[in-house]
């Protein structure tokens, strides 16, 4: 067995407080480039989470109680210890999710950031005084913690998905049940698990509990377990986000997209073409943010198409472990045919293949279609592959309607030389972020990110935002001496 760290802590194991066989078993870590075993991590079933949501209760209190500053101080710990063990993370980010060397990177950097900002918020002003129209009396308005927070992880960007919300949840006095996805346990379980651990966490504090649909489902039906921060299709988030409102329990989604990149007919097409083959082909389109729209003037459409296509042709494909590559596998078999019937589908009804188009197993060329009609696949369904579908359209208030035509609302991109025209475009875009002049994967961990539609259920996370989103609010009066009423 080909194993690239050593594993002797979490190998076979979830994460309680310390490193337990698990009831639900074990599961093999595969390299998603070769398929091979890296590995086996345990896998949590109703029963651990159960024990483990009752657990995080009994310990988040004492963890609320904790002094602001020792709080921080373990998340600011945890972060220098990412820094310190980069190299780990960002070979089992390549090897387990298929990663290029500088994607992991990437997240690596901007995760130590949202952890180094997450510590700050303990330290932020938690709360407002209100006048009273009573005499004596004080009205204190203040943010105190939920309690058990579930986080539930894509595989996508494991780590910083899990940390955006692990982080300051834990930061701002809650307990954590850490729920990655199966194909990606380590990047986005284990060694996050090991961070925390090693930073000094009180046990019980943070769970990891690896699982597939039957420890998420726990995860969030449990009644020690006061919210849930889910990252994932929009299909289980509505299951979610259902269950959640019936329980009136406390839900933070953010879903998928098929965003649009609007490119009007003044753009400069050496830069717009620049940012949509970084923001259609990057970690094989498997971002939600993913430029999955590329919305073209008339009048500039075969120009765009032709440096993209360009720009596409450039590209290498291969296993990013063996050597640099520009994109590496898709994440499993399944998400490769699904991504190769929407362009072989797409191409049938009229689409044309102007780049890509095949693949090696789950090598897929970056692909540029055009010609698209709003009623193909390409157009329609959020593809999470390398495909840049290319749709033309005539009129500012023609781009509006086909970029709102879609039910997802996550980011845009508008490319114009007219600052104004493109502001004016954006306040129309049904679009939870919009970004001029670049491509729509962006994200600052100091600004709130978030989608609308069906691209998430208004939360938002980043900056103070994350203070909203995982406290929760309490009105306090304090009356000089014991009101008296006419009863």
């Amino acid at each position: 067995m080909n194993t690239p760290v050593k594993t002797e802590r979490w190998s076979g194991k979830i994460f309680t407080g310390s490193w337990v066989a698990a009831q639900g078993g074990v599961a093999p870590v595969l390299e998603a480039a070769t398929g091979a075993a890296l590995g086996e991590i345990g896998v949590a079933s109703p029963e651990d989470v159960d024990a483990a949501a009752r657990s995080a209760q009994a310990a988040q209190k004492a963890w609320a109680a904790t002094p602001f500053d020792q709080r921080a101080a373990i998340v600011r710990e945890a972060a220098r210890l990412l820094k310190e063990r980069a190299a780990e993370f960002i070979l089992w980010n390549v090897r387990e999710c298929g990663s290029i060397v500088p994607k992991g990177e990437w997240e690596v950097g901007i995760t130590h950031e949202q952890m180094q900002q997450a510590a700050a918020l303990a330290g932020l002003p938690n709360g407002m005084m209100f006048p009273s129209s009573v005499p004596g009396r004080t009205n204190l308005w203040q943010r105190v913690p939920l309690g058990v927070v579930g986080v539930i992880a894509p595989w996508n960007f494991p780590l910083f998905l899990a940390m955006r919300s692990v982080a300051p949840a834990l930061a701002l006095g809650n307990a954590v049940l850490l729920k990655p996805d199966l194909q990606s346990a380590v990047t986005g379980g284990a060694l996050i698990a090991r961070l925390f651990e090693d930073a000094g966490l009180p046990p019980g504090v943070l769970q990891v509990l690896p699982g597939g649909p039957a420890a998420g489902d726990a995860v969030v039906r449990h009644p020690c377990v006061n919210m849930i921060s889910f990252t994932g299709s929009t299909a289980v988030g509505r299951q979610i986000g259902e269950f959640c409102g019936r329980a009136l329990k406390k839900v933070a989604l953010e879903l998928g997209g098929n965003n649009a990149m609007i490119v009007l007919d003044d753009a400069d097409l050496d830069g717009a073409s620049s940012c949509a083959a970084w923001g259609g082909f990057l970690h094989q389109g498997q971002i939600c943010m993913a430029a999955g729209r590329h919305l073209v003037h008339r009048s500039v459409a075969d120009a765009y198409a032709a440096k993209l296509v360009e720009r596409a042709k450039k590209l290498y494909v291969g296993d990013p472990h063996a050597g640099p590559a520009h994109l590496g596998p898709l994440i499993n078999d399944r998400q490769t045919e699904r991504v190769h019937r929407i362009v072989t589908e797409s191409i049938a009804a009229g689409a044309t293949l102007l780049a890509g188009g095949t693949h090696e197993g789950r090598f897929y060329q970056p692909t540029v279609l055009s010609n698209v009609g709003v009623n193909m696949p390409a157009f329609a369904e959020e593809i999470f592959g390398p495909v840049a579908p290319i749709t033309v359209f005539d009129t500012d208030e023609e781009a509006v309607a086909l970029a709102n035509s879609s039910e997802y609302g996550l980011a845009a991109a508008i490319h114009s030389r007219s600052t104004a025209r493109a502001l004016r475009m954006a306040s129309q875009l049904k679009s939870g972020m919009v970004h001029i002049n670049d491509q729509p994967i962006n994200c600052e961990p100091q600004v709130p990110f978030g989608g609308m539609g069906a691209s998430g259920s208004g939360g938002r996370f980043g900056g103070p935002a994350s203070i909203e989103e995982f406290t929760q609010a309490q009105w306090v009066s304090v009356s000089e001496k014991a009101a008296q009423y006419p009863f």
